[in-house]
C-alpha cells in the first residue's frame, strides 16, 4: 500500500529530519525532491503545484528557520500539508437516526468493486448497531444481482432483489418500502455500471436517484487508475452529483496519486478505503493516518484500533500474565496467530510501525510461513498444544505428516515458540524496556 510513493518520502524527510540547522536551498533541494516523488506517484500536475509552493512557503519562515529542531518542523509542515490536501479531517456517513430510514446510494464503472464495497459498507455498519438493507438495482450487469445476494449472506445483511426485474427504479422504491416493514435503518442502493461513463448511464443513475433521494451518493473508484479516477469522480460528480469517495483496491496502490488528488481536485471526500477482499476489509479514510503512512511514520492509532477488535481488557490481562509467567502454550500461540491474521495481511500491519512503512516490502514477507505454521498446530491433539514438552520423535513425525510438512519444520516451530516465550516474559517484566519501545513509537509518531 503505497509503497513507492512512501518509501521516496521517507527518504528525503529522514536527510533533513536529523540536520540541528537547515537553510533555504536544503529546503529547495527537498521540496524538489517531494515534487518529483509526487509527479511519479500519478498526482494531479495542479495539486502538486499548490502543495509545493504551500510548503515551500510555510517551510522558509522564520518559525521553521531558528526553530530549535529546524529538521522535525519541516517534516511536520510537510505532514500537515499531505493531510490539508487529503482532506484535513476524517468525515462519517451522514446517517439518521436510527429509527430514520437513510438512503446511500452506490455508484461507479464496472470493475471498480462497486457491489462488494456495497456489501462491505452493509457489514461494516451492521457492525456499528445499524439494521442494513442492501438493494439489488443494477440489472445490467450479468450475475450482479446473484452477487450481491452471496455477499449479503455472507455478511449477514439481507437484499432485496426481485426476479427478472428491468427496471431499477422500481426496485429501488419497492425496497424502500420493504425495508420500512422489516424496520432496516439504512438501504444501500447498489446501481449498474458500464465499462465507461455514458449518457445512458448517467440517465439511469438520476432516475435512480430521484426515486430514492439518499443521503449519501457514493462513487466507488479504483485507487490503482490513478488520475483516471480522478477524472471519473469529476463527472459522476458534474451529472450526480457526488457526497463522497470509496477508494478500492487500496490495498495493491502502491502510487497514492489518486488520494492524493480528489480532495482537491473533485471537493468531495474519500471516506472508506478498501484494503483486501474480505468483507471487513474496508476502513474508514483518516487523512492524518494516511498522511503519516505516506511519509513512512506509521500509523500506530489504527493499529491500536485493529487490535482492539481482537481483543477484549480481560483477555489482555490473561494474556500477559501468560507472557509474564512463560505459561503461555502452543494453544494460545494458535490463537494469536488466527487473531493477528484477522488484523490484516502482515505487509498492511508492517506498514502501521513507525520506522517500517516503506521499508518492508511484499517480497521480504513469507505469509504463506504463517499458514504452514497453523497447519503444523492444527495437526497436534489439544494436549500436545496445551503442553509442548510432551511432543517427542514419533509425535513430531505423525505431526509432520498431518501438516504436510517435514520433521525439520515442527522443530524449528517448537524452538522458535520457547524463544518467542522466553523473549515475552523478558518484555512483560521490563517496566523499562517497555516505556523505552512505546516511547520509541510515540517519538516517532
Amino acid at each position: 500500500m503505497l509503497d513507492r510513493i512512501s518509501t521516496k518520502l521517507g527518504d528525503v524527510l529522514r536527510t533533513v529530519q536529523g540536520k540541528s540547522t537547515i537553510t533555504e536551498k536544503n529546503i529547495q533541494d527537498a521540496v524538489n525532491e517531494i515534487k518529483v516523488a509526487l509527479l511519479e506517484a500519478d498526482v494531479n500536475l495542479r495539486v502538486v503545484r499548490r502543495f509545493v509552493n504551500r510548503t515551500i512557503q510555510d517551510a522558509t519562515g522564520e518559525a521553521v528557520l531558528r526553530s530549535v529542531s529546524p529538521g522535525q518542523q519541516f517534516v511536520k509542515v510537510v505532514h500537515d500539508r499531505m493531510v490539508e490536501f487529503l482532506g484535513s479531517e476524517h468525515q462519517d456517513l451522514e446517517l439518521k437516526g436510527p429509527d430514520t430510514q437513510t438512503v446511500i446510494m452506490i455508484v461507479g464503472l464496472q470493475g471498480s468493486g462497486k457491489t462488494t464495497t456495497a456489501a462491505k459498507i452493509a457489514a461494516h455498519l451492521l457492525a456499528n448497531g445499524r439494521t442494513p438493507l442492501l438493494v439489488a438495482a443494477d440489472l445490467a450487469r450479468p450475475a450482479a444481482v446473484e452477487q450481491l445476494q452471496i455477499l449479503g449472506e455472507q455478511a449477514g445483511v439481507p437484499v432485496y432483489a426481485e426476479e427478472r426485474a428491468r427496471n431499477p427504479v422500481s426496485v429501488a422504491k419497492s425496497a424502500l418500502k420493504q425495508a420500512k416493514r422489516d424496520q432496516r435503518n439504512v438501504v444501500i442502493v447498489d446501481t449498474a455500471g458500464r465499462l465507461q461513463v455514458d449518457s445512458e448511464l448517467m440517465a439511469e443513475l438520476e432516475s435512480v436517484r430521484s426515486a430514492v433521494k439518499p443521503s449519501e451518493t457514493l462513487l466507488v473508484a479504483d485507487a490503482m487508475t490513478g488520475q483516471n479516477a480522478v477524472d471519473i469522480a469529476k463527472e459522476f460528480d458534474e451529472r450526480i452529483g457526488l457526497t463522497g469517495v470509496v477508494l478500492s483496491k487500496f490495498d495493491s496502490d502502491t502510487r497514492g496519486g489518486a488520494a492524493l488528488s480528489l480532495k482537491t481536485v473533485t471537493g468531495k471526500p474519500i471516506k472508506f478505503i478498501g484494503v483486501g477482499e474480505k468483507l471487513d476489509d474496508i476502513d474508514p479514510f483518516y487523512p492524518d493516518r494516511i498522511a503519516s503512512r505516506i511519509l513512512g511514520m506509521g500509523d500506530v492509532v489504527s493499529l491500536v484500533e485493529k487490535a482492539q477488535q481482537q481483543y477484549d481488557e480481560s483477555e489482555a490481562q490473561e494474556l500477559q500474565q501468560k507472557m509474564a509467567s512463560a505459561t503461555m502454550s502452543l494453544e494460545d500461540y494458535l490463537d494469536q496467530l488466527r487473531r493477528v491474521r484477522k488484523m490484516g495481511s502482515m505487509q498492511s500491519l508492517l506498514e502501521m510501525m513507525p520506522g517500517l512503512a516503506g521499508q518492508v516490502h511484499e517480497d521480504d514477507l513469507d505469509e504463506s510461513a504463517v499458514k504452514y505454521e497453523e497447519a503444523i498446530l492444527l495437526s497436534m491433539t489439544p494436549t500436545e498444544r496445551l503442553n509442548h514438552r510432551i511432543i517427542g520423535p514419533s509425535r513430531r513425525k505423525r505431526i509432520a505428516r498431518g501438516s504436510g510438512t517435514s520433521v525439520y519444520d515442527v522443530n524449528r516451530l517448537l524452538k522458535k515458540f520457547d524463544k518467542t516465550r522466553q523473549m515475552m516474559k523478558k518484555v512483560a517484566k521490563n517496566k523499562k524496556l517497555q516505556n523505552q519501545m512505546m516511547s520509541r513509537l510515540g517519538g516517532m509518531q
